[in-house]
């Protein structure tokens, strides 16, 4: 895709049968644009979008990949070809921005590509539990998140999407490789595998401290049901976001898809 402009936000939502990713794209684009009302934002899609929220809506560049696989996620590796942007923040679509991030930009730049590592609770501690981790765990693969992911034009990142679109495709030949494999590749699972193949050392960044999504599940926060939106106490104002008192920074990985604050 020609460039555009040369830094962005680049959200991909495409909807499933139980999941309105798109309204979720929305409500991100939204909270980033209260925070930040001058980023660019463009919609990943396979349909035809239009919403004042997004200054570019680009569709799917291949297609929807996922016709002949039912792997939803496998449309995840034609980010890279698809974004408007010279430098690219990726973002995935069931999130919040609950403060400003402009600063992690400056972080960014120290690789081509920065696939974030780690996870917070709502109280901002990083998460120790690996009760969702488990296969990473047991292959030695780096605790990346594909919630954030950075990268600029450059070599590192065409290899870093070519590698991402080949394991996908090739799936029951990577799975070989691993410890008790999923039999459908998560898209963290694929970039820890990726991030492997090119060295940890050039698409993380082990020594920030951020950027770290702060994630809502319940083996993470401690809470009795799987929908902590029930359970915990929550509030906006429209800007800032409370969780139990709590004001919450950063990327907020609600997961509850239906939740609307």
């Amino acid at each position: 895709m020609p460039i555009l402009a040369e830094q962005g936000y680049l959200i991909p939502a495409v909807n499933t049968a139980d999941v309105d990713y798109i309204s979720c794209a929305c409500r991100l684009a939204k909270s980033l644009r209260t925070w930040h009302p001058a980023a660019k934002i463009c919609l990943l899609t396979d349909q035809p979008y239009e919403s004042h929220l997004f200054d570019y809506v680009q569709l799917l560049p291949l297609g929807d990949m996922a016709v002949d696989t039912q792997w939803k996620l496998i449309n995840d590796c034609q980010s890279g070809r698809a974004s408007p942007f010279r430098e690219t923040v990726k973002l995935e679509a069931d999130m919040l921005v609950t403060s400003n991030i402009d600063h992690w930009w400056t972080m960014f730049r120290n690789r081509d590509v920065v696939i974030s590592t780690g996870a917070r609770d709502f109280y901002g501690n990083i998460t120790t539990n690996r009760f969702y981790r488990k296969i990473f765990d047991q292959n030695c693969l780096p605790d990346v998140y594909n919630a954030i992911t950075y990268w600029r034009v450059s070599e590192t990142a065409m290899e870093f999407w070519k590698w991402v679109r080949t394991v996908f495709e090739k799936w029951e030949q990577y799975k070989t490789l691993l410890k008790f494999p999923d039999a459908v590749p998560t898209t963290d699972l694929v970039y820890a595998i990726v991030a492997v193949i090119m060295g940890p050392e050039r698409v993380t960044l082990p020594f920030a401290t951020y950027p770290k999504i702060v994630h809502m599940k319940k083996h993470i926060i401690g809470t009795v049901t799987d929908n902590w939106t029930k359970e915990l106490v929550w509030e906006t104002d429209g800007k800032q976001l409370r969780v139990n008192t709590v004001s919450q920074t950063g990327l907020f990985h609600y997961n509850i898809k239906d939740w609307k604050p």
